[in-house]
């Protein structure tokens, strides 16, 4: 991130009244998202925007550059593009496009998951699908509402051979990672709330797995 940081750091600052910016690697550099909407890529020290409605005419006026990555050694082009001087210098400006590519974001995503099915989540698959359903969990959304620990409890209450290594592959899944790559920070947290759950008495048995 030393490259970049400046970067980031100042878009996080105009960028501010749109909500918390979160980071993370994508696409060689850096996504910003706002509640795990990405709006936004940091790469080599430049800011460019998700494509939008909003920014089209923008884009088209100004001919503003699309982000380029190498891919199998070949150009492909992201439907990103990227935040020149001129819209650097007009913060005003560059928050407005910005609220723009967030909107345009959310409105995919939420296009997206009402076609997606639970198994298509990393970590789920068909089998852990139709035990969500049976809960009462039969989309997406509604997996992100209930949130991993309560989608869990109704698995357990259910299944009692029901283990930990079910909320982490849960919480993956919501959070979009694999579970062997959910963060350190969230497993301590999911171990701390379990062992907390059996010592009041949530839990009757021995974990499984």
């Amino acid at each position: 991130m030393k490259n970049s940081r400046h970067t980031i750091e100042q878009s996080q600052r105009i960028l501010s009244p749109l909500g918390r910016i979160d980071v993370r690697t994508q696409f060689g550099g850096y996504s910003l998202a706002v509640e795990q909407v990405v709006f936004a890529v940091v790469r080599e020290d430049e800011l460019y925007l998700r494509a939008c409605e909003g920014l089209q005419c923008y884009v088209i006026d100004k001919q503003i550059p699309q982000l380029i990555i190498q891919k199998r050694g070949m150009p492909v082009a992201l439907n990103y593009f990227k935040v020149t001087d001129e819209i650097w210098q007009d913060e005003e400006q560059l928050c407005s496009l910005s609220q723009s590519a967030l909107e345009g974001a959310r409105h995919a995503r939420l296009s997206k998951q009402s076609e997606q099915r639970l198994k298509d989540l990393p970590n789920l698959g068909l089998s852990l699908e139709t035990q969500l359903r049976q809960v009462g969990i039969s989309t997406v959304q509604s997996l992100r509402d209930a949130g991993a620990k309560s989608c869990w409890l109704r698995l357990k209450a259910v299944n009692k051979h029901l283990g930990i290594n079910t909320l982490f592959a849960l919480q993956g899944a919501i959070s979009g990672y694999h579970q062997a790559a959910l963060p350190e920070e969230i497993r301590q947290e999911l171990q701390a709330w379990y062992l907390l759950a059996l010592t009041q008495g949530a839990l009757s048995d021995k974990p499984s797995g």
